[in-house]
């Protein structure tokens, strides 16, 4: 990154910080992908937040920005699902690096969610809230029967839409040059979506632009109606979807190909995600079944008497390997999660689900446009 982008960077996340940081700054833990542009984001979270720890997603680091987040004193500390699947642990762990402070959480997919209650109850300060980024993360805390506390979540907001959008198309791009290199194309295959969603629309409208004819499955029956509307052929179940798909792209956030569903992929099929492997496939008792070999790069084959298939990028996000890049404009959704952080400094939310206001989500557009629409 040049030195000017790096400085513009700064620049805007310092007028964000400005416009929404709290009289008072509570603690924060910070998980993020540690990308090329995060280090900016990492700051404009300081500049809204006494920011404890940052948490990087264990399979999107870049060593460069991890050097830089740390040069600027901030506590980088190692990521793991089991570090909050364990209440006792997590408390823990909280406790040692905030005790007796007012704390704010910045969630990837839900990693605080299941030990919220001990969190909220067993702190010796208080856990003001959570700031949810993704789709995944929102519905696992959308699925608490009462949240002890206020989440708010940007997943759905209007301003994410363009970074799903061009993810989306990120996450086809790497597809493509991970088969190439093998010497394979897209066009005149046959692939099959596993969800329906922002990424997943986005993914089929950009393999069907690149003569790929696609079939999408989503467990949304309006979803399913909606591909149905834009012309993509709909499988009755994803099962029946996998048996004639020479490309399978799990677009679901959750679970989309369990352990008996590799046995039915067609003999060559292609396996992408959009995020980690642990959340989209079901890959512990394949080794069991399958050999495993390295055939390329990010390409591993699965071969078992009379069947095999190609896993790219070892499961995980597979556009990770080409930067995740969408251009500035996941600098909008970043935006809102500062907002998002200071909203919940300043009180008065109670527990349960919540949105940035409208009229915050206006200021950050304005500020963006400012910046970014030179």
């Amino acid at each position: 990154m040049e030195a000017f982008e790096r400085a513009r960077l700064d620049a805007y996340f310092g007028r964000i910080a400005a416009r929404f940081a709290p009289d008072e700054r509570p603690a924060s833990f910070l998980i993020t992908h540690l990308l090329p542009e995060r280090p900016a984001f990492v700051r404009g979270v300081a500049g809204v937040s006494d920011l404890r720890a940052v948490l990087p997603k264990p399979k999107s680091v870049h060593a460069e920005a991890l050097r830089q987040v740390e040069a600027d004193r901030h506590a980088c500390d190692k990521l793991s699902r089991e570090m909050f699947a364990e209440p006792e642990r997590a408390v823990r762990y909280v406790e040692a690096r905030a005790p007796g402070q007012p704390i704010v959480l910045l969630d990837v997919g839900g990693y605080f969610a299941p030990s919220l209650d001990a969190l909220c109850d067993r702190l010796s300060g208080r856990l003001l809230g959570v700031v949810e980024d993704t789709e995944n993360g929102h519905r696992r805390y959308a699925n608490f029967r009462h949240l002890p506390c206020p989440v708010i979540s940007v997943a759905r907001s209007p301003l994410k839409d363009p970074e799903d959008f061009l993810v989306g198309q990120s996450v086809v791009f790497s597809t493509e040059a991970l088969m190439r290199a093998r010497g394979d194309i897209l066009h005149g295959r046959t692939a099959l979506v596993i969800g329906f969603g922002k990424l997943g629309s986005s993914i089929a409208r950009l393999l069907h632009a690149k003569g790929v004819r696609v079939t999408v499955y989503d467990i949304d029956p309006v979803r399913r109606t909606q591909a149905l509307s834009q012309g993509f052929a709909v499988a009755r179940d994803h099962v029946s979807g996998l048996e004639d798909a020479g490309l399978v792209l799990c677009a679901t956030g959750s679970l989309s190909l369990r352990g008996e569903d590799f046995q039915r992929l067609r003999n060559g099929a292609y396996v992408a995600t959009v995020t980690s492997s642990e959340d989209e496939l079901e890959l512990d008792g394949l080794p069991d079944v399958y050999e495993r070999a390295s055939i390329g790069e990010h390409v591993t084959r699965y071969l078992t008497t009379g069947h095999y298939f190609y896993l790219l990028n070892g499961g995980n996000a597979v556009n990770f390997l080409h930067g995740a890049s969408v251009g500035p404009f996941i600098l909008l959704v970043q935006a809102e999660i500062l907002a998002a952080a200071a909203a919940l400094a300043r009180g008065g939310l109670e527990p349960g689900m919540h949105e940035v206001s409208p009229s915050d989500r206006t200021a950050i557009a304005a500020m963006w446009l400012d910046y970014f629409n030179r």
